[in-house]
């Protein structure tokens, strides 16, 4: 007869569900979450992008890698999420070039007027080796770039005339993002350049603050500036992408192997944000000329024309002259 021993096997049964339970822990200790944050609304290409790259990770590691998404600004506006992003407080982060000019010197070239032949152009440039080597210098600033996303195509619209020539511009009070190189760029076109919070243009528009302003079809459409700025130029005088990062204190922490992954995951999100951008793109062009918006296009040169003062402003070292010339002559 064999005779069991209640004693041992009570004890067996604790050893055995701890030896379980811990195994449970840490197979919850090892999942990652990274946070990342975006200014755009829920619904906007950029953050259905970064949710895509989420679902991609989630595949490939069972669950152990994913994303968490905060839209709408809820971490904060670019500026400070920047700073976040490089402390190690948030992992990823989508942001516009321009904040980082004055940061990260080499990403004041994608932002430079009329680098960009076209928005397949600049898709070209940089989702290859030129686009890597801007990515690459984020990394002396705590910064891991992952990926550039789309913003489309920047052009003028105002309330006065359609806007054929620089001489057309002279005068008028022209909105532009906080930054030194916009201001230079309307400057150079004969215009006032006016910085102005973006949430303000419209009352700028209506009030007569501001003449005009300058933006990509989404844009002049989703905030209503085309009810009260009815002449749109298509002058695309601006391609800037915007960034996708993460921060390097997080990035230090993957093995080799998941840094793989997030970067590989990235780009294909990037490939998946250019289709999303594109169908926006083309539901807002559709929708301004259904509202009345009265649309333009331009000869490109003279404006190119009145940029050398910029360029010789802002594309001082060779290293980045050099970029540009390889932008250019990229077909």
């Amino acid at each position: 007869m064999i005779r069991f021993n209640a004693k041992a096997l009570a004890s067996t049964a604790l050893v055995a569900i701890a030896v379980l339970g811990s195994g449970s822990a840490a197979s919850a200790a090892d999942k990652v979450v990274f946070r990342s944050a975006d200014t755009h609304v829920a619904d906007y290409p950029t953050v259905k992008a970064v949710e895509y790259m989420g679902e991609i990770l989630s595949k490939e590691t069972n669950g152990r890698l994913s994303i968490k998404v905060f839209p709408a600004a809820q971490l904060g506006e670019e500026k400070d999420t920047i700073e976040q992003t490089q402390l190690g407080v948030l992992d990823i982060n989508r942001v516009s070039l321009v904040p980082l000019n004055n940061i990260i010197p080499l990403t004041q070239i994608p932002s430079l007027p009329f680098l960009f032949k076209d928005t397949a152009h600049a898709q070209r440039v940089l989702d290859g080796p030129i686009g890597d080597e801007i990515l690459a210098s984020f990394a002396d600033k705590n910064l891991i770039g992952l990926a550039f996303y789309d913003s489309g195509a920047r052009s003028f619209y105002n309330l006065k005339k359609p806007i054929n020539t620089p001489e057309d511009m002279k005068g008028m009070k022209i909105r532009v993002q906080q930054s030194d190189l916009m201001v230079g760029m309307v400057r150079a076109l004969g215009a006032n350049a006016t910085p102005m919070p973006f949430g303000e243009v419209y009352s700028g528009l209506q009030t007569g603050a501001i003449d005009g302003a300058e933006n990509n079809w989404p844009s002049y459409y989703s905030t209503r500036h085309f009810e009260v700025a009815k002449y749109y130029s298509i002058t695309q005088h601006l391609i800037v992408p915007e960034a996708l990062m993460m921060s390097k204190k997080s990035w230090d922490k993957l093995s080799k192997d998941d840094q793989k992954l997030v970067r590989d995951a990235a780009k294909k999100s990037a490939t998946k944000m250019h289709e999303l951008w594109a169908a926006m793109d083309k539901v807002a062009h559709e929708a301004v000329v259904k509202g009345g918006s009265q649309i333009n296009e331009v000869n490109k040169e003279p404006f190119m024309k009145a940029m050398a003062p910029v360029y010789d402003q802002y594309v001082t070292d060779p290293k980045m002259k050099d970029m540009v010339a390889r932008i250019r002559a990229t077909n």
